[in-house]
């Protein structure tokens, strides 16, 4: 059975690579209202969908017990962002939708918390002269590194490396925070720089123990006043071709239509994020403070087509004395991935394999948490129509996973 449902999937993804191979129409920018003749004066609306089918490789069981299903269908994400400027000093963008829809978070009436729709990011924000910016409200001005501001549009893996997404649902509502920023360049050096408030009920609810490992509950635990605001900032400097930093989301790979080398750096600092108990039971604060390092290196390698993305990161964690909760721990991440877009005709589909690979160690255990990934991209009209078929393995002590995935994105 195991080997009839990996020819299914590989079937399919080459049947559709055949069926699209002739192009695609253009994407002419999308769907854009334009107010004014010069369209100075717009509102822009971009949608987009993400649907896998996700085969596990090795047995998995659910709270009561029972064997799961190692194959099942996953809506991985349905959005609709939109932006608009009545001038080149103001902006308003809207972003909602929903993740991770699938038969465990589908309720019967569709009125569920699983199957409901969230604003993912709510900011205004107003220019101050050429190249800087400030703003406020529900935001993905992230610091830490170029992976903690991902956009989910035109990743090159299939998903995120979600240790990279490192304070999600700990101090912020999925990757964001309510607060102020404020971002721009000097020459070739971009910033971005926030101020926010934590989130009070995170999804590390746990208790302190005596003398035990952190809670990241600071903000429930000690209030607003000790453990309520968190601060980030990330800054790079575009050695090649200068990225665009219109909107906080971070390109994955311009398959070749750039030439982009960029070098960052970033951080994350939430005074008494975290909570202790002495062996009396007293509470203390523990500041959460994550660092990283990293570098984004895309360009096409001729005039065939052919292309590389490559990126590397370096991070590190500090969550509270011996804290580990979910995938996030105290203690460092190495993560990397390549990726290389196989010679052709840029007008026709385009193909790219990639390989990934991430490693967590945590002081609190001896063992790391290793991650490699392999997979392809076809790409029939860039990142606008494309396939993603994925091997992911992940060992952590005696846990291991594998995950054969494929998901078709459209977006528009």
């Amino acid at each position: 059975m195991k080997k009839l449902y990996l020819i299914l999937f590989c079937s399919v993804f080459f049947g559709l690579q055949n069926m699209y191979s002739q192009g695609s129409p253009d994407y002419n920018g999308g769907l854009k209202v334009k107010f004014n003749e010069d369209g100075s004066k717009y509102l822009r609306v971009i949608s987009w969908a993400q649907v896998q089918a996700n085969y596990n490789t090795d047995e998995t069981f659910d709270a009561n017990g029972n064997e799961n299903s190692k194959l099942d269908f996953n809506l991985r994400r349905a959005r609709v962002l939109m932006f608009s400027q009545i001038n080149d000093k103001f902006l308003i963008l809207t972003h909602f939708g929903l993740n991770s829809l699938n038969s465990g978070t589908l309720s019967p009436t569709g009125k569920g918390t699983g199957s409901q729709l969230f604003f993912h990011d709510v900011w205004g924000q107003y220019k101050l002269g050429k190249d800087h910016a400030i703003g406020g409200g529900l935001h993905y001005f992230n610091g830490i590194s170029r992976l903690n501001n991902q956009s989910t549009l035109n990743m090159m893996t299939l998903d995120n490396n979600r240790q990279s997404w490192s304070t999600i649902g700990l101090s912020d509502q999925f990757a964001r925070h309510i607060g102020v920023f404020a971002k721009g360049k000097f020459g070739k050096l971009q910033y971005r720089v926030a101020i926010n408030d934590a989130i009070t009920n995170g999804l590390d609810a746990s208790t302190p123990v005596a003398g035990g490992a952190a809670v990241y509950g600071g903000k429930r635990l000690l209030g607003s006043k000790d453990a309520g605001k968190a601060y980030a900032g990330y800054f790079e400097f575009n050695l090649m071709d200068q990225e665009s930093n219109f909107l906080p989301f971070k390109v994955g790979t311009y398959l070749g239509g750039k030439k982009v080398f960029n070098i960052g750096a970033g951080f994350f600092l939430h005074p008494n994020g975290s909570v202790i108990a002495d062996g009396a039971g007293n509470l203390s604060g523990e500041d959460v403070s994550i660092f990283a390092i990293d570098a984004f290196y895309d360009t096409p390698l001729g005039d065939d087509g052919s292309a590389i993305t490559a990126y590397a990161t370096f991070q590190s964690n500090d969550y509270g004395k011996d804290y580990l909760f979910s995938a996030y721990g105290t203690g460092s991440m190495m993560y990397t991935h390549v990726g290389y877009v196989i010679a052709g005709d840029k007008t026709k589909a385009r193909y790219q394999p990639y390989v990934s690979y991430g490693s967590n160690s945590y002081d609190v255990s001896d063992d790391n948490r290793n991650i490699f990934g392999i997979g392809a991209n076809a790409y029939f009209s860039g990142h606008h129509s494309k396939l993603t078929l994925e091997y992911k393995n992940q060992k952590f002590g005696n846990s291991k996973t594998g995950t054969v995935s494929l998901q078709a994105m459209i977006y528009l």
